[in-house]
């Protein structure tokens, strides 16, 4: 094993981590604000 492509393997698997958290945290972001317009619009359910 050479330690430059591991070393290169763990830069790529850090980028694509990262990806994934930015994704994961502007999909909550959008729901939370998605939740909050919405709110004022409730109808009753009974």
């Amino acid at each position: 094993m050479n330690v430059t492509n591991i070393i290169y393997s763990l830069e790529i698997m850090g980028k694509g981590m990262l990806g994934i958290f930015t994704v994961i945290i502007l999909i909550t972001l959008v729901v939370l604000l998605m939740g909050k317009i919405g709110n004022g619009k409730k109808k009753d359910a009974e």
